[in-house]
């Protein structure tokens, strides 16, 4: 098995003080950034994805701002690929594919924000392109929705679509299990 982190949309819009703050992307990049050490450790490939609006009046991820920049929990290292997109799925006209090929990867520890929206929509793809997935729940952070006038909290926007996920599209795990199977070379 050759996996690789594959680091989705954490970006300061996303965190307090930003245009779209997410309930929880604090503990979700404090997450992150550990499953990011443990494969920067062991020289496995990290693949961060930035999304990038391309209205000039887009409400967040603006070209330019710093709201559009990786959180300072998860900065790419130089020798880091950095894949940019404008669209949820993180695959949709963007080299993501390409990438993880020419790295011989065949499967993904993947951690991100927002789950509902970016997170989902690339898990989904890379499993229908026959990527072994593997989710970091409490990596991942998403926004309270609204649906025929009632107001879905984060917690239950987060619970259904990580259980939507789990078994058909990813394995789904705490950070800890995939950091205890990192350290015990079953990852």
């Amino acid at each position: 098995m050759h996996p690789a982190l594959l680091i989705i949309d954490i970006q300061n819009d996303y965190f307090p003080g930003g245009a779209m703050e997410l309930v929880g992307s604090n503990a979700a990049a404090r997450n992150a950034a550990q499953l990011l050490a443990a494969f920067r450790a062991r020289n496995r490939p990290v693949i961060h994805v930035q999304h990038i609006a391309t209205e000039a009046d887009a409400p967040f991820f603006r070209a330019g701002t710093t709201g559009a920049d990786m959180h300072p929990d998860v900065t790419p290292q130089p020798h880091e690929i950095v894949v940019q997109k404008h669209y949820p799925n993180s695959f949709r006209e963007t080299t993501l594919l390409q990438q993880l090929q020419a790295l011989k990867v065949d499967s993904l520890v993947i951690v991100g924000m927002m789950t509902h929206m970016c997170v989902d929509s690339s898990v989904r793809a890379a499993a229908d392109l026959g990527f072994e997935c593997r989710l970091a729940h409490d990596a991942c952070a998403t926004c309270n929705l609204a649906a025929n006038g009632r107001t879905v909290s984060a917690a239950d926007v987060q619970a259904s679509f990580i259980a939507a996920l789990d078994g058909t599209f990813a394995t789904v795990h705490s950070t800890s299990t995939f950091l205890h199977a990192l350290e015990n070379n079953t990852q």
